[in-house]
């Protein structure tokens, strides 16, 4: 695995549903093109463009809404910033004309089921989520390029790096957990801080902590728009909303109008062992029912997986002291390195390793960062960060019709708990009479990642997805 330098704005990025990987990538990947074809000068000779997807991307895009991903970043839109309510007018209106407006400015003839190609029976080499751009020029010329989603919204342009912050000299080189023990240890600092002085190499360090808490404040606002709205699921499973319901049950008769008087409420309720155990999978439940609306979330580190560090950081914030900014800072800094340990030595890619490269990983960030802001050690911190992962080894992607919702949208009530229940065995035991070690468990599951079969790698043809009669559209 090579060695890169990762940001905490790498790990957590904001965007929009239903995945980081068949949604937020390809978003971005067309953006690059676009982005290409104007610094080329030929944008406004563009008469004809079309995009092929392949592997993942391929057989279940429809259902992780990847075409319509592309169509939004060949128009230009910035996914962080894009008013979501917004996307299907957006996308009807395309459809409706069959026009679309390159970068917003220079409109071609695009038919969504013509112009974006669903090759399911073919794969590239280099990665799983793959998808090549065309585009054919008025005076006879063609360019065409080929991009990777590779995870938690980052994208590789074929024969280039990866698209991250960029490789830095950071104050302290981390490519695996022993490295980040070893120096926490001899610098005498918690696994936070050491992140800090790494942010300090791209920014300073107040725009860093203004950062992270924008990005606390998109995860607040999706778990509370999840807990306050009722419905559907687009798809066609006919899936129920549930976290509103839940929450209702346990805020009975009480009336809020906004974001804060709803944590008020939650504060002032009884809470006993089993209302927290159902606030968190509230918690988990709404970002991800959001996420499979197409709605704005955080990658954590993927769209899949959004839900378990927000609802493990929410019951820090609510339950367990963790009240201050500085403590959502910390939590966030520490959840985004232990991330980037599995980004560097394993993936964070369904569609290359499983839900144990999503869900397992995200366990792993929010167990840690709660094991830290709780009082533990940083070989505390890791060690809790190797419990949750040693417990999703093997766990399979098989979304039911290519959908981020059944099983996936569970599964991160599960993540949630199982990182607590990590941080909990963490803080009582002595990390130093452990036998495995997070480093081995990343080895692991980058080992298991390459034995398991292809169908249980995010393509909707085996596991529960091969064995839910459906009448679906083609996913």
């Amino acid at each position: 695995m090579q060695r890169e330098s990762l940001s905490v704005f790498d790990m957590f990025k904001i965007g929009v549903g239903p995945s980081s990987s068949h949604t937020l990538g390809p978003w971005r990947a067309a953006e690059m093109f676009i982005q290409q074809l104007s610094a080329e000068g030929c944008l406004h000779e563009v008469e004809k463009l079309v995009c092929r997807l392949y592997g993942s991307l391929a057989k279940t895009g429809k259902g992780h809404g990847t075409d319509i991903a592309v169509m939004m970043g060949l128009c230009g839109e910035d996914p962080v910033t894009f008013r979501t309510e917004l996307l299907q007018q957006k996308i009807d209106t395309i459809n409706q004309t069959n026009r679309l407006k390159l970068a917003g400015v220079h409109e071609i003839v695009f038919a969504q089921d013509i112009n974006i190609e669903f090759r399911k029976k073919e794969s590239l080499a280099f990665h799983p989520n793959a998808l090549q751009l065309c585009a054919m020029l008025s005076n006879g010329r063609e360019i065409s390029i080929t991009y990777y989603s590779v995870g938690g919204g980052f994208v590789v342009q074929e024969g280039e790096g990866g698209k991250n912050s960029g490789n830095r000299v950071l104050k302290y080189d981390v490519h695996d957990a022993d490295e980040l023990l070893q120096n926490c240890m001899r610098a005498g600092i918690p696994i936070s801080q050491l992140v800090m002085e790494n942010e300090n190499q791209w920014r300073s360090r107040i725009e860093t902590e203004a950062g992270l808490l924008n990005i606390w404040r998109i995860m607040r606002e999706c778990m509370y728009k999840g807990s306050t709205t009722e419905g559907v699921l687009p798809g066609g499973l006919n899936v129920q909303r549930r976290a509103a319901k839940m929450c209702r049950q346990m805020l009975p008769g009480i009336t809020f109008q906004n974001e804060q008087e709803w944590l008020s409420a939650i504060r002032k309720s009884p809470t006993n062992f089993t209302t927290t155990m159902n606030w968190i999978s509230c918690f988990a439940l709404a970002v991800n029912e959001e996420n499979a609306s197409f709605g704005r979330v955080v990658t954590a580190p993927t769209n899949g997986a959004a839900g378990v560090v927000p609802a493990v950081l929410m019951y820090y914030h609510l339950f367990a002291g963790g009240h201050y900014e500085i403590d959502i800072i910390r939590f966030l800094l520490t959840a985004s390195e232990i991330g980037a340990l599995f980004k560097k030595g394993s993936t964070i890619s369904a569609a290359m390793g499983g839900c144990q490269a999503e869900i397992g990983v995200s366990s792993a960030m929010a167990a840690g960062a709660l094991t830290e802001c709780l009082g533990g050690t940083p070989a505390q911190a890791l060690q809790a960060a190797e419990i949750a992962m040693e417990h999703h080894l093997g766990m399979t992607c098989d979304p039911i019709g290519g959908l981020v919702q059944i099983p996936c949208i569970e599964r991160n009530t599960m993540g949630a708990i199982k990182a607590i229940t990590a941080s909990q065995l963490a803080l009582q035991a002595d990390a130093d009479l452990m036998k495995i070690s997070l480093d081995t468990v990343i080895k692991t599951m980058w080992e298991t990642a390459q034995d398991m079969s292809s169908k249980y790698k995010e393509t909707a043809d085996g596991g529960l997805a091969a064995h839910i009669p459906l009448n679906l559209p083609e996913c």
